[in-house]
């Protein structure tokens, strides 16, 4: 194991003599585990059996990326890759960093290859950078100048590129649980320098708990702000509900993104747009942005639900959810809200259907019990005299050759009969469709 005294202390983990400067470090600062046996949850990589844990036993690691909530241990376990490794550790975030940095960071890279070291460069927030920022790490990449590690809390399929990310792993890291938070802050109050002869009580743990939503750093954070209220000659202290109340100024979580709150108010939320209520949809949106909820995934929600719960009754709506979701990610908050409510309103008091999203649903249980029934001669592509001659296309009728664009034919497998999968409704622009599909498929549609 390499000599890791230059890590930062950070979460879950503690120094056993920090210098003189740590003392100025928040205890969320002051506190980070040195190996992965000291670290907390995420017991799938650093288990046993864990991907991380066999990637240092072998003293080789790719480029990856870690993708979890804030506090969950990303920077902590890049830290103790790179120490375990004796890779020189460079960090950057994609908050302040541009071109230039990650250049400058690639030719330092160089410089120590020269000299024989490897390095690992870390990206906090990498999800951050523009595409050409992004671009400009895959030769370093392919070359082994660096090894990558990207944290992101947005999902990297949406926000990384494609080029980018094909070169690199995902792993995800869950959100602390109950027991692992507990045992985070009861390590730091035990082991932090600042903390030796003082008596800490915590009456109301699970207060703290939940307000840490998962978040280690919260904790850590919340934990110190309540103890700097008190006097500093204080020795016994109790970390009681009203004191925590006073430190955050927060009476109780109203929205825990990582908790089941989160769950049943994203569901009042889509019920209340499927019930045509826009004024409770309002209310729930409001209820998730006061909770910091990411707005990316409220959007992302909204085009989902344009689809499965409006369909074509509007089509239209599927256009403006999916406008909703670029101005949020092009605009922000708190700006994103004053789209977001648009979008919802007019989901909300838009005519409903969920027939396309029943269609589907019905037509991938049918296909998947009747995957072996061909595609019949007149419907297949022949693009060659082979296939002509073997009959592909023969017998197919052009629509647009025949009056009304349209000439009645078998288009499903041969051995099947017609199955009425869409069955448009009677709202909006669906009572359009279900009259001329009951026109044109008499035998297959009822009126």
């Amino acid at each position: 194991m390499a000599d890791t005294e230059h890590i930062q202390s950070d979460l879950f983990g503690f120094s056993a003599s920090p210098a003189a400067g740590d003392y100025f470090q928040p205890l969320a600062e002051r506190v980070r585990p040195r190996t992965l046996d000291a670290m907390a949850g995420q017991e799938h990589l650093v288990g046993k059996n864990g991907p991380l844990r066999k990637f240092l036993a072998s003293g080789q690691m790719p480029s990856m990326i870690f993708w979890g909530p804030p506090g969950s241990g990303k920077t902590t376990l890049a830290e103790i890759c790179a120490a375990s490794l004796n890779y020189r550790f460079e960090q950057l975030s994609a908050i302040d960093s541009g071109v230039k940095d990650v250049r400058k960071a690639l030719e330092n890279a160089e410089k120590a290859r020269r000299a024989g070291h490897r390095s690992l460069l870390f990206i906090d927030e990498i999800h951050r950078f523009n595409k050409s920022q992004q671009d400009t790490l895959l030769h370093a990449i392919e070359q082994g100048l660096i090894v990558l590690i990207g944290a992101t809390t947005e999902n990297p399929s949406f926000e990384v590129n494609g080029a980018l990310l094909s070169r690199m792993q995902v792993y995800i890291l869950k959100p602390l649980g109950p027991d692992e938070i507990e045992t985070v802050i009861r390590r730091a109050l035990k082991e932090d320098t600042l903390f030796k002869g003082l008596s800490i009580e915590i009456t109301d743990l699970d207060f703290l708990l939940q307000f840490s939503g998962g978040d280690a750093r919260k904790a850590l954070n919340a934990v110190e702000a309540a103890i700097s209220l008190l006097p500093k000659d204080t020795t016994q202290i109790v970390l009681n509900r009203e004191l925590l109340e006073e430190a955050l100024q927060h009476k109780a979580p109203i929205y825990d993104k990582g908790g089941e709150n989160h769950y049943d108010i994203i569901s009042a939320f889509i019920k209340s747009m499927r019930g045509s209520d826009p004024d409770a949809a309002l209310f729930w949106l409001a209820r998730m942005i006061q909770g910091g909820e990411d707005p990316k995934f409220i959007a992302r929600r909204m085009v989902i639900f344009a689809s499965e719960d409006i369909g074509n009754a509007d089509p239209y709506a599927i256009t403006l959810a999916i406008s909703v979701f670029q101005a949020v990610a092009m605009i922000g908050m708190p700006e994103a809200r004053i789209n977001l409510a648009q979008g919802v309103t007019y989901l909300a008091s838009a005519p409903k259907s969920n027939a396309s999203y029943q269609g589907i649903n019905e037509a991938m249980s049918d296909a998947t019990a009747m995957q072996d029934l061909i595609v019949p001669l007149h419907l297949r592509n022949a693009p060659t005299k082979l296939m002509k001659a073997e009959g592909y296309g023969a017998g197919y009728h052009y629509p647009h050759s025949y009056p009304g664009h349209f000439v009645a034919q078998h288009y499903f497998p041969e051995s099947m009969e017609p199955m009425a999968y869409y069955r448009p409704g009677e709202e909006g622009r669906e009572k359009y469709l279900r009259e001329r599909l009951n026109q044109l498929w008499n035998k297959r549609y009822k009126p």
